[in-house]
């Protein structure tokens, strides 16, 4: 598979900011990951609809010219001048880049959505949005539609500690992860360095799942682990091919792939269990679309739910 970057198309990255450590060790990793020329981050703060006017009686005119100034305090603003901040400090915005403001109008709040974009002389962006939705999720999603993104990045829901869920009323993050067409990464304790765990099967669907993780790592330059987990012993021969099959395809493509690891338990436990020693999990959708996904109960989404560190679903 090509690298779609290497034929002209540019690479996206959304990274959700809601004022958490988590979110912004998110932004970190994207920064690394977008350092190139063909990357654009997109850093999104989402405020409820009718929530976001707290400018103290100032005509709405007036709010919106302050607010595209960084000049008037409102909910996620703050959030998303540290995350500017951050991205200046790691050198992905330099302050000779052009900057455009802009403003679009939202029905039933005074604000509407707000967009500030940076752009250097090569056509790359940063881009800071404040946008207006019903929730979260939501306007998570929908910017997904704006942007066509290739990897949303957002932190995991504190609910998500021990914390039992209710179908009608999913953590943000599980509902992005389930109802996003993208790659998602889902962040816990995010550290940079330790790369990727690719879990692998020997499906055509998880090989190709390899690949794409393989770009993506590259991009960031974390190393490549793989594992396949066979839940008896008997098994155990056919985990071993498939990550050998895997090494080799990678080999193929000029990846190098670090080491290799094969478990005999339950797949979900032993993944979860080998997690921590790496800064992510990456596991393949399992093909299935929206409300399908969460009553599949496929093994990517329990790994996601249950595993004590980041989890990337690849698309």
């Amino acid at each position: 598979m090509e690298d779609p970057t290497k034929a002209g198309k540019r690479f996206r990255i959304l990274v959700c900011i809601d004022g958490s450590e988590e979110s912004y060790k998110g932004l970190r990793y994207a920064a690394k990951m977008g350092r190139g020329v063909d990357a654009d981050i997109v850093l999104l703060n989402v405020r409820p609809l009718d929530q976001g006017l707290r400018s103290g009686g100032l005509q709405v005119r007036v709010a919106r010219e302050n607010m595209l100034n960084w000049g008037l305090e409102l909910p996620g603003l703050q959030y998303l001048k540290k995350g500017r901040d951050i991205l200046i400090e790691l050198g992905n915005v330099q302050k000779d880049w052009e900057e455009k403001s802009m403003h679009t109008d939202v029905e039933g709040d005074p604000l509407g959505d707000n967009k500030i974009e940076y752009i250097n002389k090569s056509g790359k962006k940063i881009v800071l949005k404040m946008k207006v939705s019903t929730d979260v999720a939501s306007g998570i999603l929908d910017q997904w539609e704006i942007g066509q993104y290739d990897l949303i990045i957002l932190g995991a829901s504190s609910r998500w500690a021990g914390v039992a869920k209710s179908f009608w009323d999913p953590a943000v993050a599980e509902k992005v992860a389930v109802h996003a067409p993208c790659s998602v990464l889902v962040t816990r304790d995010l550290e940079i360095g330790h790369g990727h765990l690719i879990c692998t099967d020997g499906s055509d669907r998880a090989m190709d799942m390899v690949e794409k993780d393989a770009i993506l790592a590259t991009r960031c330059e974390c190393p490549i682990s793989l594992i396949s987990v066979s839940p008896d012993v008997e098994g155990e021969e056919d985990a071993k091919m498939n990550v050998q099959k895997a090494k080799d395809m990678l080999k193929s493509k000029g990846f190098e792939v670090a080491e290799t690891l094969t478990r005999v338990g339950h797949p979900v436990d032993e993944i979860i269990e080998a997690g921590p020693d790496y800064s992510l999990i990456v596991v393949s959708d399992s093909g299935k679309t929206g409300l399908a996904r969460l009553f599949m109960g496929s093994v990517a989404f329990k790994v996601m739910q249950k595993a004590y560190n980041s989890v990337m679903i690849v698309r």
